[in-house]
């Protein structure tokens, strides 16, 4: 049986989860996520635990049963903590600035990039060099995060670009010039 797949997901107080069939629905203090899992995969919810359970031994359902039992835990500490991911921008004269409809980069480009957040994220700005990407869904926080990563990855000759906080660059030696 999957190791991670039979760990009960802990419902702490405060969160209500309702099961419908194969679909999932949790709210907290930090918003409402829903998550339609595979018809095969079924939820119980007894004594403020959720268990994932799966119908046979199959690879295809021992696959889902982990994977449906590791989305529901990050749906629950999504509306519960949230998540956050912290970008660095650097490079001479590279900044980002918060704006309502999310964030206005300036990475070298001829033209400022404009970033629109889709719905339930917050970016906030610290010193025009650090972004921070913040929100109830995991999966919509990092896909955020690598949009704005790919705006102006890092490049390895002189490291400007934007990164993950303790993203490390490999770095490459530059022309040697001697003929």
């Amino acid at each position: 049986m999957s190791r991670i797949g039979r760990r009960p997901v802990a419902v702490p107080a405060g969160v209500t989860v309702t099961i419908d069939g194969s679909t999932v629905q949790v709210k907290g203090p930090k918003g409402d996520l829903t998550r339609t899992f595979n018809q095969d995969i079924s939820f119980a919810l007894a004594n403020g635990e959720l268990t994932v359970s799966r119908p046979s031994d199959e690879p295809r359902h021992r696959a889902l049963h982990g994977l449906s039992r590791t989305l529901v835990a990050n749906m629950v500490e999504g509306v519960t903590k949230g998540f956050v991911r912290t970008l660095e921008i650097q490079g001479v004269g590279y900044k980002a600035e918060m704006k309502p409809y999310g964030v206005n980069m300036i990475v070298g480009y001829s033209h400022q990039v404009p970033y629109h957040a889709p719905a339930g994220i917050t970016i906030k700005v610290e010193n025009n060099t650090v972004v921070k990407i913040e929100g109830a869904d995991k999966e919509i926080v990092g896909q955020v995060a690598s949009e704005l990563r790919a705006v102006r990855p890092p490049e390895p000759y002189k490291g400007k670009g934007v990164r993950y906080q303790g993203e490390q660059v490999r770095r490459k030696a530059g022309k040697t010039g001697a003929k």
